[in-house]
């Protein structure tokens, strides 16, 4: 009896030793998943560290944008963004977690690759939410519309303005119309990968619009003709979505 009670506690001990891994094992997985699921910031206009699907398909944009360019641009330079800045993000203990935008307001404090990446990955997740197929007399409504008007005093003058940011951004850029934190508008342009979220930002507040400018974004179709390639965008800028980004902001 002695031997079979032994036996008995022996196989009942294994069967719960196992019963309890694969209880933790379920319990670790539940977690993991729960973490992986996490999404930054619950803003629709807050930005995460991954890449997230075009809104269109690369030849949406035609004949203004190509569709070469548009797969190029999104599968090569900003995918690599995104792949270089979560690199970096856990190279140098950045929250993941949380909105990209967080880390802006100190990125002098991180490395080149950081910033460079941080900002060329926002900027793109920016830009492509910013388009839409071509429409005709294709324009602002509503708050946006009279701010604009306001501060530029036609809607003509304010492209103007902004596409004489574009154009003459020397080398490789972005021109914005930003939000200054006295909730006025001013049109900006930055070099490189950087934006006027950053603390090194010459003119700081809320980006509203940007296009990008580097010769990747339009040299398939214009070659050397920035200035045309500005001229056409207009027909393609997502003023639905801009006039969102700027109703919030006004909050």
């Amino acid at each position: 009896m002695k031997q079979q009670s032994r036996r008995s506690f022996l196989a009942n001990g294994t069967k719960a030793s196992i019963a309890l891994g694969i209880g933790s094992t379920m319990i670790g997985s539940s977690i993991l998943t729960s973490c992986r699921s996490t999404k930054p910031g619950s803003s629709p206009f807050h930005t995460g560290f991954d890449q997230k699907p075009l809104p269109y398909d690369y030849k949406a944009l035609e004949p203004y944008i190509d569709a070469t360019t548009m797969e190029i641009h999104y599968t090569k330079h900003a995918a690599a963004y995104a792949k270089n800045l979560n690199e970096a993000a856990v190279a140098e203990g950045v929250d993941r977690s949380k909105p990209l935008e967080d880390i802006f307001g100190r990125i002098s404090k991180f490395s080149a690759k950081l910033r460079n990446n941080a900002g060329g990955h926002y900027n793109h997740e920016l830009f492509w939410q910013s388009m839409r197929a071509s429409r005709t007399d294709n324009k602002p409504e509503g708050a946006l519309l009279t701010a604009i008007e306001t501060k530029f005093n036609s809607f003509g003058n304010f492209k103007n303005v902004f596409a004489d940011a574009a154009k003459n951004r020397f080398g490789s850029g972005w021109a914005w119309l930003v939000l200054m934190s006295d909730k006025q508008l001013v049109v900006t342009s930055t070099p490189n990968q950087d934006n006027p979220l950053m603390d090194v930002a010459g003119t700081k507040g809320t980006p509203i619009l940007g296009i990008d400018v580097w010769e990747h974004a339009y040299y398939l179709k214009y070659q050397n003709k920035r200035a045309d390639y500005v001229d056409n965008w207009w027909n393609l800028v997502n003023w639905d979505y801009i006039s969102q980004r700027y109703d919030t902001a006004m909050k």
